[in-house]
């Protein structure tokens, strides 16, 4: 079975590397997005899925537009029986959809998180079951008729890095299911008036305030390591938890201050707080920082 891949990052790369450790498989050709700018000084950087394809001898491609006229004309004289698709950032043109079966996976249960972040957006809606479908590409984003689901439960404080990892096995073996199976799976059209769009994460969305626990705890879920969640004033919230989802406070007022903790209420809920991080300082345990601002109980965190 011959097959090209499509991606960019980890999740993209963990899918990769299971093709080309499958006997049966080859990958005959490798499309990932263009080298970046990565750090304080700007060091061109390969996308993972280059580096992995490369150290397997599979020949790369990296177009800034895939419907360029040479770069199709380059991919369509690839043989292959399936493209296999997973967080390429790239709209798939039609003569490419015509090409070979163009498998997508995509980290939800589709039709619901369409986009760019269904993993955060998960946890922002503090879902208990989440999943992996593999669909039959079409010309839209993620609108493909589905050829399989698989699901699993998201634990009450499980955050973005776990269930990043955890949906990322669920693609891996759901991939090769679909491809050794192709033939058995019956393509089911998605309703599209269940389906929910998320957007790419920018820094800005990282901004909280001590209005919802429950909220607020939710995009840390989400957000931890990046963009981070921070207050107004940029105070980072390094290390978080719900205290409870349901009373009624001062926004931002110190409710309680123990050992190696304090507890803020929100106007609803409260959350226990252990550590923070000042701009342009290093994170620091939650104690040193209020001694150091020389808050006490009933004043305010911001």
């Amino acid at each position: 079975m011959k097959v090209i891949f499509m991606g960019t990052p980890d999740y993209a790369e963990a899918i990769l590397k299971t093709l080309i450790d499958t006997n049966s498989i080859e990958v005959v050709a490798v499309y990932t997005q263009p080298d970046k700018p990565v750090g304080r000084k700007k060091i061109m950087t390969p996308p993972v899925v280059k580096t992995l394809a490369l150290e397997n001898s599979i020949e790369v491609y990296q177009p800034t537009r895939l419907r360029d006229e040479e770069t199709l004309k380059e991919l369509l004289k690839i043989e292959c029986d399936y493209i296999v698709v997973a967080a390429f950032g790239q709209i798939l043109p039609k003569s490419v959809l015509n090409h070979a079966p163009c498998i997508n996976l995509h980290a939800s249960i589709l039709p619901q998180y369409r986009g760019a972040s269904p993993i955060q957006q998960t946890l922002l809606n503090d879902d208990k079951q989440t999943g992996v479908t593999a669909m039959l590409m079409d010309v839209g984003l993620d609108t493909g008729d589905i050829l399989k689901i698989d699901t699993i439960e998201v634990n009450p404080d499980e955050m973005v890095e776990s269930l990043f990892n955890r949906l990322t096995d669920v693609a891996c073996g759901l991939t090769l299911d679909v491809l050794q199976n192709f033939n058995s799976y019956t393509p089911e059209p998605q309703d599209d008036s269940l389906s929910t769009h998320c957007g790419k994460i920018t820094k800005a969305d990282g901004k909280v305030e001590f209005k919802n626990a429950s909220e607020l705890y939710n995009k840390y879920r989400a957000f931890t390591p990046w963009p981070a969640i921070f207050l107004e004033s940029g105070l980072k919230l390094k290390k978080i938890k719900l205290e409870d989802k349901s009373s009624s406070n001062k926004i931002g007022v110190i409710l309680k201050i123990e050992d190696k903790s304090i507890v803020v209420g929100c106007e609803k809920g409260s959350m226990r707080i252990f550590s923070v991080q000042a701009p342009s300082k290093k994170e620091v345990d939650i104690i040193s920082y209020i001694n150091g601002k020389r808050l006490n109980l009933e004043d305010y965190i911001s």
